[in-house]
């Protein structure tokens, strides 16, 4: 379904929508100051297409104050999981919208420095109320100035002043993990004013973002959904001939491809520029292409033009097998599900095979004008996430890293061997300030190893972390390759004082099948044991994606029972003898 549909083919598709078994669910609330019809259907059937179950309320006409600042509106009552709270300029400024100067200078800072204390107050006011992430527009920058040219000549004018507002926005709420700024703002400046407001639809009826363009905000609102279930997308997967450079380089030849030095081929050189940005920020980058190896790898390891090199690829296939293959075997060398995968080729027939045979995999449709490519993929929002870490900046280099583990594995004779020489040393730490964004990363992204998949925003985990009760572990993982970061957390429920409960037990894909979860849950079974506790409960709940955990509690000594599993702190068990186990 295109983006450009109109707002119709929503509002007649979301009364048709039915019951579904979608895994994924959300809780959406909207509140506004101006009438927003439309929003919530959009909404609800581009998740729908994207099998998330998506629940909403709206809010009453410019109802927003009421309801947050009422502890038993019917806003609280619907507990939402998201809610986004879209404001306009006219309505936040009323007469000073239009009547800026007609107070002097000093006046006009006090009204905008008070209409940032209201606000500011009641995001504090739904905040204290809700475990709701709260999504809030920032205000547009009117073109339109009663000044007109001498606008730029005032220091605390009508512009400076909202950009002030706007500013103060995102630094009151910039480490405040439960509150984000959606930069309305540049949603204006991208589609145009003249385009988002529409005079006649205002005046008709307060409409102040046209009917035509509701679909686009409300597709700009899916980027925090994903972020919120923990749906991004971690691995970009790419055909190389008229995908990552013009012409097909077994026929055309090293010097015959289109890259750089003219219009076509700086249409590759601007896609490569954003891949590259992607992959800095955590996102992997693969190759899957039918295609000579060697003409393929004079091509990205030597070209002039190249901007991605072979360091930038966690994984490459190239080679005359067909691509759905690769697609499985780039899934199982990188640990990852297929759902995790994005897939760009320029040939519609492989898009359509990809499809068909393995839907869980984004395919994405590429426009014939390659210009285009940097265009669609800057307006994909699953590669959206709430939190950017320091593990994910790493990542490419980690999966270089990966790379190497795996050639060195494939030289040795058995995994024992392998494993002894891999000198991995496993080094475990409580939660602090400094890791509750990657601990609640992982319990929001980890499928596969992963006792119960329960997903814990960072406000969660801080909760967590100052609760006595509740002790949070994690583990990081070096090994003579390098550094793996933060990749096993552990949470226990100590409320019983001889009977510890295991809540969350996960350990990343990229490093199972190294023995390691066993270190630490030997670590959870000592500690249990130096506190005087005799039993620790856990349970497995089982799902489509985490059947590679479906042993690893009988496999530690764990019994079950009708509640679940459980074991005696004093039965003898023995993790593996080549790592390293560093208590910190």
């Amino acid at each position: 379904m295109s983006n450009n549909e109109k707002l119709s083919y929503f509002l007649n598709k979301a009364k048709k929508l039915g019951s579904n078994n979608f895994n994924n669910k959300i809780r959406v609330a909207v509140l506004s100051s101006f009438t927003i019809n439309g929003l919530e259907e959009s909404l609800r059937v581009k998740l729908y297409e994207k099998k998330v179950d998506c629940t909403t309320y709206v809010g009453g006409y410019n109802q927003f104050n009421q309801e947050i600042l009422d502890s038993s509106s019917k806003l609280y009552k619907f507990s939402p999981d998201i809610t986004f709270l879209i404001l306009d300029t006219r309505s936040i400024l009323g007469k000073l919208f239009y009547q800026p100067y007609s107070v002097s200078s000093s006046e006009r800072k006090k009204i905008f420095d008070e209409k940032f204390e209201d606000l500011k107050n009641l995001i504090h006011s739904f905040t204290n109320q809700t475990q709701s992430k709260l999504i809030v527009t920032n205000f547009n920058i009117p073109s339109y100035s009663p000044y007109g040219i001498f606008e730029t000549k005032v220091v605390d004018g009508f512009h400076n002043s909202i950009k002030k507002l706007n500013e103060n926005l995102t630094n009151e709420f910039l480490k405040n993990d439960s509150v984000y700024i959606f930069d309305f703002n540049s949603f204006v400046n991208q589609y145009g004013e003249k385009n988002i407001f529409d005079t006649k639809q205002f005046l008709f009826g307060d409409i102040k973002i046209s009917l035509d363009y509701i679909s686009n905000l409300a597709d700009e609102f899916t980027g925090y959904v994903f972020a919120v279930l923990g749906l991004t997308k971690r691995c970009i997967v790419l055909d190389l001939d008229n995908t990552l450079w013009g012409g097909i380089v077994g026929e055309d030849g090293y010097d015959g491809i289109k890259l750089g030095a003219d219009p076509q081929g700086n249409s590759f050189i601007e896609f490569q520029k954003y891949l590259l940005s992607l992959n800095q920020r955590g996102i992997l980058l693969a190759i899957n292409s039918k295609n000579n190896p060697d003409d393929a790898l004079d091509v990205i390891t030597n070209h002039p033009d190249m901007i991605l090199r072979k360091e930038h690829f966690a994984c490459m296939k190239i080679n005359w097998n067909d691509k759905v293959s690769n697609m499985i075997d780039i899934a199982k060398e990188l640990n990852f599900g297929l759902d995790y995968l994005v897939y760009f080729d320029d040939d519609p027939v492989n898009r359509d095979f990809m499809r068909s045979s393995l839907p869980d995999v984004f395919t994405v449709e590429l426009s014939n004008d390659p210009s285009q490519y940097t265009t669609i993929i800057k307006n994909m929002k699953e590669f959206n996430s709430l939190k950017i870490t320091d593990e994910d900046a790493k990542r490419g280099q980690m999966y270089a890293q990966q790379k190497n583990r795996q050639e060195f594995e494939r030289s040795v004779t058995n995994l024992d061997e392998f494993l002894k020489n891999l000198k991995l040393k496993v080094i475990i730490k409580d939660a602090d300030k400094f890791s509750i964004p990657r601990i609640s990363q992982l319990t929001l992204k980890t499928n596969q190893f992963n006792l119960t998949t329960k997903r814990y925003q960072e406000e969660d985990i801080k909760n967590f972390v100052e609760d006595k009760n509740i002790e949070i572990g994690y583990a990081q993982v070096e090994d003579k390759f390098g550094d793996n970061g933060i990749t096993s957390v552990f949470i226990l429920n100590k409320r019983n004082p001889k009977e510890w409960h295991l809540d969350t037990f996960l350990l990343s894909c990229r490093i199972m099948g190294r023995q390691i979860e066993k270190c630490i849950m030997q670590h959870i079974i000592s500690k249990a044991k130096d506190n005087g506790v005799t039993t620790i409960k856990a349970n497995y709940l089982p799902t489509k994606k985490n059947k590679p955990i479906e042993d690893f509690l009988p496999d530690c000594g764990f019994q079950k029972n009708e509640d679940g599993w459980i074991i005696d702190v004093n039965n003898k068990f023995k993790s593996p003898d080549f790592i390293e186990v560093i208590d910190e």
